[in-house]
């Protein structure tokens, strides 16, 4: 399909020289030591904890990352390539809280949601990827992310997403991959696990714990890809051609670090960028200008012929309501329209704050529609239908010729949860709403093919390698 271009070739060029300016002129604070080390030894320009950027060495190291990211997965069948599988749906991620499926009240999410949820990604077929949720307010201590990843593991095939803090918990985390993969090499081989961080914090300043992970998996050759998170108004400039030009340069500088460290990493250009809603400072990650911003975002990574995604679709509604329905759909489709190859779309309201099941399943249906859009409008031939339009004629039916019934299933999207019927028929049915019908699907799903996806034995032997760990058990949905 063709793309809508927010932005003029004049003004992807215009973002491009003045973020080049930026990162020459201004620099970034780079907290992280080594990475200042290595900077500096690429022909940066490095003063205490200030690197500047040269022109002629972000040209050169910009070119060097490839235009395709792989998500693999624990089952091959699974494993999506972008641009080429795009759009590749995500959950988006991390919530500490959930709408408690069985009383509809917020509360705390615990690894015990988890375990929910990745069953409930592995079993819709409109995801490609979880990005695990929530947050798990239950972890033992020195446990958080393997709390998270557990459950995951134990419930979801689809390629898993994931974020550890410091480096001992990212080597937890490989640690327990090994074991689930039957050895390290066997991990390497196929690593079904893609790492994300947010290395660049707006603004210009690159932290300390997400950069040094950055580097280790780049230099262990493992799947990473940072997000840049400009927020107009509060950490960038309150104007979306500011926004986009520090953004940028956000995005270049991560880039260098990661071609730097091995020369050739793939990477996606992934964003979340925001303005703010400066009434109240709120943070509007549901508003139409972050779907303009990942559009333009897009078009800039089109320009450095990378992959692109990022958090759109999302929403500030508190509900699964009405403004969660047109906040996640003009957004996303936005970016759809704009080139994104990634969504991190899936089951958040309130701004990232929590889960909600039905939100999950709408998402999931979707899913399928943008993936339909994608596709576009074929024109052969057979599709041209000029023979057939003649052969039917002027107050004819095509509802029996067999190009109808060869198409039926295919040309259109077969929605489930919204409701076509007339409104006598959706009466006689229930009268159900639509939050309703995706939650009943949420419960549903809980209880079909829910054992684990683990073979005992490494169960045993990860419970074994971690003493206390959550017990990732698939409670059923009351």
């Amino acid at each position: 399909m063709s793309f809508a271009n927010l932005l003029t070739q004049e003004q992807v060029e215009r973002i491009h020289d003045a973020s080049l300016e930026i990162l020459e002129e201004v620099g970034l604070r780079v907290r992280y030591e080594p990475a200042r080390e290595l900077f500096k030894e690429h022909g940066c320009n490095v003063e205490e904890e200030r690197v500047r950027f040269p022109r002629a060495v972000v040209e050169k190291y910009r070119k060097l990352a490839p235009p395709s990211f792989t998500f693999h997965a624990r089952d091959p069948k699974f494993d999506r390539t972008i641009p080429r599988d795009s759009p590749v749906i995500v959950t988006a991620s991390s919530a500490p809280d959930v709408i408690d499926p069985a009383t509809g009240a917020e509360r705390r999410a615990e690894s015990k949601d988890i375990a929910r949820i990745a069953h409930l990604i592995n079993e819709l077929p409109g995801y490609d990827m979880f990005s695990i949720s929530t947050l798990a307010d239950d972890a033992p201590a020195g446990q958080f992310t393997i709390s998270r990843l557990y459950p995951s593991i134990k419930y979801c095939l689809k390629p898993i997403r994931v974020t550890t803090t410091d480096m001992n918990d990212t080597r937890s985390v490989m640690e327990m991959a090994y074991i689930v993969a039957g050895g390290e090499a066997e991990y390497k081989a196929h690593p079904f696990l893609t790492h994300h961080y947010c290395p660049v914090v707006a603004p210009l300043t690159m932290d300390h714990l997400s950069t040094e992970n950055v580097m280790f998996f780049v230099k262990e050759g493992l799947p990473v890809y940072p997000t840049i998170v400009p927020n107009a108004g509060l950490t960038s400039p309150m104007s979306m051609a500011g926004t986009l030009t520090q953004g940028n340069a956000e995005f270049l500088a991560g880039l260098m670090l990661m071609q730097m460290t091995k020369e050739g990493t793939p990477t996606i250009y992934a964003t979340l960028g925001t303005v703010a809603d400066m009434r109240s400072g709120a943070y509007t990650s549901g508003a139409i200008e972050c779907g303009m911003l990942h559009m333009a975002f897009a078009q800039m990574a089109r320009f450095y012929n990378l992959p692109t995604g990022g958090y759109v679709g999302l929403t500030n509604s508190k509900l699964n309501d009405e403004q969660a329905g047109y906040e996640t759909g003009m957004s996303g489709v936005a970016g759809l329209l704009g080139g994104m190859d990634m969504f991190n779309i899936g089951g958040l309201i309130d701004a990232l704050k929590t889960f909600d099941f039905a939100k999950a399943v709408i998402d999931d249906e979707i899913a399928p529609m943008m993936k339909r859009m994608k596709r576009g409008i074929s024109f052969n031939d057979d599709d041209l239908a000029i023979n057939l339009i003649k052969e039917i004629g002027p107050g004819g039916s095509f509802i029996t010729a067999k190009h109808t019934v060869s198409r039926m299933k295919t040309e259109a999207v077969m929605t489930k949860i919204a409701d076509r019927d007339a409104r006598s028929i959706w009466e006689k049915k229930g009268a159900t709403d639509t939050h309703a019908k995706a939650l009943a699907k949420a419960k549903e799903i809980m209880t079909k093919n829910a054992a684990p996806l683990l073979p005992p034995e490494v169960d045993s032997a990860l419970r074994a390698r971690f003493p206390g760990l959550v017990s990732g058990a698939l409670e059923p949905i009351s």
